[in-house]
């Protein structure tokens, strides 16, 4: 493998930017089809801001000059730090002749570098995937589902039965619309909600809260704006506190408006206990039929050994897609091995 490059590229790169973005599509057509294939906006956002401002590092892989595969390596400097999380895509066309192998040997030499002492590394949990993460030493740690609703199919009169039904049991809270960022005023509360996503499943996983701050969910919601998303935040507040019990968030692609994205729903543990989480979906699903008539499929991800809330996905009609599963390995007192 003499003649095998890894190099660093950028969202200025425009050759390349073109080039990896063909091949991760070639690779999501191959993997996952029922996914839609990447826009070029949402690629150069995804390396210039990350989910919330702190993108991933990406490299390509060529062999004798060709592009074989992309990796990225993402860490944060708010929290986890002695975790790296790692993404290896070989082309279809590529595959099972060892590039995986050298792409994923520099991501943990760049881990390494950073100080980091796991690292984790993201597929689709398939049997390739599964044998490729043994080989390497990596253990799987948590699965994830992603579910798909398509709104055709959701039986006419279900969405306001249920959100009847969970109005009675949330009599004590209202719902308030969000369209597109946090007004200053409500950061401070948002904040807080936002951080009841620790509360959800990470099964094995060796990893930490995450620290939430106004800083990051102005970050998150600068990245939704820059990958061509329309935002839509649906709020439970408590009347007679005022405090904020619960939300949902929801994108919708500009570029393709028919399609929207599940971002996070979550109860803070003070307010569970009062059907919140239908509430909140049931509510979002009636305000994108207002503002969003369009919208045909709303995707979502979860832990699979979260009950609660797949219990709702599944009462709202949403079908399995896919399954994802993330695996872990200690760097601590391995030894270091270079990579061609």
């Amino acid at each position: 493998m003499s003649d095998l490059e890894i190099r660093r590229f950028g969202p200025d790169d425009a050759d390349e930017m073109a080039a990896v973005l063909e091949l991760r599509n070639a690779a999501t057509a191959e993997d996952s089809p029922w996914e839609p294939p990447l826009l070029p906006q949402a690629w150069d956002a995804m390396l210039r801001h990350g989910w919330d401002g702190e993108p991933g590092t990406p490299y390509l892989l060529t062999a004798g000059g060709r592009l074989v595969g992309y990796g990225t390596v993402s860490t944060s400097e708010r929290d986890n730090l002695h975790l790296a999380w790692l993404g290896v895509v070989v082309h279809p066309a590529h595959r099972r002749r060892g590039y995986g192998s050298v792409l994923l040997a520099r991501m943990v030499e760049e881990a390494r570098a950073r100080g980091r002492t796991s690292i984790v590394l993201d597929g689709w949990d398939s049997a390739a995937t599964r044998g490729f993460a043994a080989h390497h030493g990596l253990e799987k740690k948590s699965q994830e589902v992603n579910r798909r609703q398509y709104l055709a199919e959701v039986p006419p009169g279900l969405v306001a039965e249920l959100y009847d039904e969970a109005a009675a049991a949330a009599a004590d809270y209202e719902l308030v619309r969000v369209a597109g960022r946090t007004p200053p005023e409500m950061m401070a509360a948002v904040v807080e909600l936002s951080a009841a996503i620790n509360d959800a499943p990470t099964d094995d996983l060796d990893i930490e809260d995450d620290v939430m701050s106004a800083e990051r969910v102005e970050a998150y919601e600068a990245s939704v704006a820059a990958h061509g998303e329309r935002l839509y935040r649906l709020v439970a507040r408590h009347r007679g506190s005022g405090q904020l019990g619960g939300h949902t968030v929801v994108a919708v692609e500009e570029a393709r408006p028919t399609f929207a994205s599940q971002h996070d729903t979550a109860v803070a543990r003070a307010h569970r206990g009062h059907r919140l989480g239908l509430l909140l979906k049931t509510g979002m699903l009636q305000w994108l039929a207002e503002v969003e008539p369009q919208v045909e499929t709303v995707d979502t991800w979860n832990a699979e050994s979260n009950d609660h809330m797949i219990s709702v996905n599944e009462a709202l009609a949403y079908r399995i897609m896919g399954r994802g599963a993330q695996f872990q390995k200690s760097l601590v007192a391995e030894p270091v091995v270079s990579g061609g």
